[in-house]
C-alpha cells in the first residue's frame, strides 16, 4: 500500500497540504505544457495560428472534459470504498471503472472526429483559420485514448491518497512536450500540427507511468473475477459520472456559446481570447487543486462517516482558494498588458487582452471557492447537483453574452464568465452546508439510539 493515503484519520490540515502540494505542481506543470504550445505556436507561427489552436480549446474541453468528469466521477466511489476499508469494492470498482472507459474512449473518438469540421462551422469559425483548426483537431481527438487513459489512471491514484505518482508523470511529459514542441516547429517547421503530436505524445507518456504505478499497489492485484460483469456497480458508477461528465460538457457549451460570439468579431479577438482562456486556466490551477483536494478528502471521509473532518478539511481548502485569488486575480487586474505580450503579438490583441484580464481576475474569488464547495458536493456522491450548477453557469453566460455583447463588446465576455461563476457558487455552496448538516444530523441521532438501546438492556 506504499504511496496511498488514508485521510480518514490524523492531523487534517497535515493531510491536505501533503496531497495538495505535490498536485498543484502537476496541474501547474500541466498548464505550462498548455502554456508552452500556445506560446511557441503564437511566436513561432503567428496570431493566426495561436487562434486555430485557441479556436478548439471550447471544443477540445467539451470532450476531454465529458471523459474528465467520468473519472472524477468514478474516483469518489473509489475513494469511499478505500475509506470505508472495503478493499474487495475497491477493486471491483477500479475494474468496472476500466471496463467502462475503455467503452467510452471509442465512442468519444468516435463521434469527436465525425463532427469535428461541422462543429466548427457552426462556431463560425474564419476561413483563414479553418484548416490549421481541423488538422488541430483530429490529431488531439485521434489521441484521445491517452488522454482519457491518464485522466482514469491519475484519478484512480488520487482516490488512493497518491498525488505524487501524477506529480511524476507531468514532470516527465512537460519536459517531452515542451522540447517536442519547440522541435516540430522551430525545426521541422512542422505547422500546429507538431504542437497537437507533441501534446498526444505526453499524455502517452503521463498514462504510461500512472499506469505503472497502479500495477505495483497490492490492493490493487486484480484477477479475472473482479472483471465480472456487475450491472449493479456499473449502473452506481455511471449514475456518479455521468452528470459530473455533463456538467464539464454543459460547461463547454457555455463557453463554446462564447467562443462563437468571440469568433463574430475577428481573427484578432480570437487570438486575444485564447490568450486570456490559458491565462485564466493557469491561475486558476490553485484553486482548482483545493478542489480535487477536497474531493479526495471528503470521499474517504464520507465513506468512513467522519463528517467532522469535513468541516475542518473545507475551511483548509478556502483558506487555499482565498490565497490564490489574492496572487493571482491581482496579478491579471494590475498587469494585464505584461503578461499578454506573452503570449500575442499584435497590439490590437494585446490590448484587446488588456480589456479582459482585469474584469476576470476581480472576479475570480467566485471561481475559486466555488471549486471547493462543487467538489465537496461531489465527494459525497451528489452529482446531481453540480451537473445543476452547470446548467446555471450556461444560462448565465449565454443571457449575460446575448443582451450585452452588442451593447458593450468583446468585455460582455468577462462579465458573462464572471456571472456564471457567481451562479454556480450560490447553487453548490448552500447545497454542501445544507447536505454536510443533514448527514451529521443524521449520525448524531443514529448514535443516540444506540446509546438509549444499549442503555435499556
Amino acid at each position: 500500500m506504499s504511496r496511498t493515503s488514508n485521510m480518514t484519520e490524523g492531523k487534517v490540515s497535515k493531510l491536505i497540504l501533503a496531497f495538495f502540494f505535490p498536485m498543484l505542481v502537476t496541474n501547474m506543470l500541466q498548464q505550462l505544457y498548455s502554456a508552452a504550445d500556445t506560446a511557441i505556436v503564437g511566436k513561432g507561427l503567428g496570431d493566426n495560428a495561436l487562434a486555430a489552436v485557441g479556436n478548439m480549446s471550447s471544443l477540445t474541453f467539451l470532450i476531454i472534459g465529458f471523459s474528465m468528469g467520468l473519472s472524477n466521477g468514478f474516483s469518489v466511489l473509489i475513494g469511499q470504498s478505500f475509506g470505508a476499508g472495503d478493499y474487495r469494492r475497491l477493486r471491483k470498482t477500479t475494474a468496472a471503472s476500466i471496463k467502462l472507459a475503455a467503452l467510452i474512449t471509442i465512442i468519444l473518438t468516435t463521434v469527436s472526429l465525425l463532427f469535428l469540421r461541422p462543429v466548427l462551422g457552426i462556431l463560425r469559425t474564419d476561413s483563414i483559420i479553418m484548416k490549421d483548426s481541423l488538422i488541430y483537431g483530429y490529431i488531439i481527438f485521434g489521441g484521445l485514448a491517452a488522454a482519457i487513459a491518464y485522466n482514469m489512471c491519475s484519478g484512480i491514484l488520487r482516490a488512493l491518497g497518491d498525488s505524487r505518482t501524477p506529480l511524476t508523470a507531468i514532470i516527465i511529459s512537460t519536459l517531452i512536450n515542451i522540447f517536442l514542441d519547440a522541435f516540430f516547429i522551430f525545426v521541422l517547421k512542422t505547422g500546429v500540427e507538431g504542437a497537437a503530436a507533441a501534446t498526444v505524445l505526453a499524455q502517452v507518456i503521463s498514462a504510461a507511468v500512472c499506469f505503472s504505478k497502479l500495477r505495483r499497489l497490492d490492493i490493487l492485484r486484480l484477477n479475472r473475477e473482479d472483471f465480472a460483469p456487475d450491472p449493479g456497480l456499473s449502473g452506481c458508477l455511471l449514475k456518479n459520472g455521468i452528470p459530473m461528465a455533463l456538467m464539464n460538457s454543459i460547461t463547454a457549451v457555455g463557453c463554446m456559446v462564447i467562443q462563437y460570439f468571440v469568433n463574430g468579431l475577428g481573427v484578432a479577438y480570437t487570438s486575444a481570447y485564447s490568450a486570456c482562456s490559458r491565462f485564466i486556466n493557469m491561475f486558476m490551477q490553485p484553486a482548482c487543486t483545493a478542489g480535487f483536494t477536497m474531493s479526495a478528502f471528503t470521499s474517504q471521509n464520507y465513506g468512513a462517516k467522519k463528517y467532522d473532518r469535513i468541516k475542518e478539511g473545507l475551511r483548509i481548502c478556502l483558506v487555499i482558494a482565498f490565497i490564490s485569488y489574492l496572487i493571482f486575480g491581482s496579478v491579471m487586474v494590475f498587469f494585464p498588458s505584461q503578461i499578454s505580450a506573452v503570449m500575442l503579438n499584435g497590439r490590437e490583441q494585446i490590448s484587446l487582452a488588456a480589456q479582459y484580464l482585469p474584469v476576470s481576475g476581480f472576479m475570480m474569488i467566485f471561481l475559486d471557492m466555488l471549486f471547493v464547495f462543487r467538489s465537496g458536493v461531489q465527494g459525497m456522491s451528489y452529482p446531481f447537483i453540480p451537473m445543476c450548477s452547470g446548467i446555471l453557469e450556461m444560462v448565465m453566460r449565454i443571457s449575460v453574452i446575448a443582451i450585452f455583447v452588442p451593447k458593450i463588446g468583446f468585455i460582455a465576455t468577462a462579465w458573462a464568465e464572471g456571472a456564471a461563476w457567481t451562479g454556480a457558487l450560490l447553487l453548490n455552496g448552500i447545497a454542501f452546508i445544507l447536505i454536510l448538516h443533514s448527514r451529521a444530523e443524521w449520525k448524531k441521532k443514529f448514535q443516540e439510539s444506540r446509546r438509549l438501546t444499549c442503555e435499556q438492556r
